[in-house]
């Protein structure tokens, strides 16, 4: 439980330093991060994995870089309906979800 609670703070904080550095991400405060990494960690559970099966080819093609533009739509849909969290465009997504994305890997890999 207490990996979860870190890996989830390291998320909160990873999501505000990224709308502090990100031009084209703003972020309202604490409250509009926790949503948002909340909201965009059941999307990573439940819809990421059957985007994923439905994009394969697509993904196979590219070698694997589609789920980069998977991970930049779910981060970009998240800001779409969390108020207090917005992206401004589709290059702000992804470079915010790989951020996101890289700095989660790190923390998984630390936090263990």
């Amino acid at each position: 439980m207490m990996k979860f609670i870190a890996r989830f703070l390291l998320s909160v904080l990873a999501l505000l330093v990224i709308a502090e550095y990100v031009p084209g991400i703003e972020l309202d405060g604490i409250y509009a991060a926790i949503i948002s990494v909340l909201i965009l960690g059941l999307l990573n559970a439940v819809v990421r994995p059957v985007l994923f099966i439905l994009t394969l080819p697509i993904t196979i093609l590219t070698l694997g870089l589609f789920s980069f533009v998977i991970n930049a739509f779910l981060f970009w849909f998240v800001a779409s309906f969390v108020q207090g969290f917005s992206v401004n465009g589709f290059l702000a997504a992804l470079l915010g979800s790989v951020i996101m994305t890289v700095v989660n890997m790190i923390g998984s890999n630390w936090i263990k």
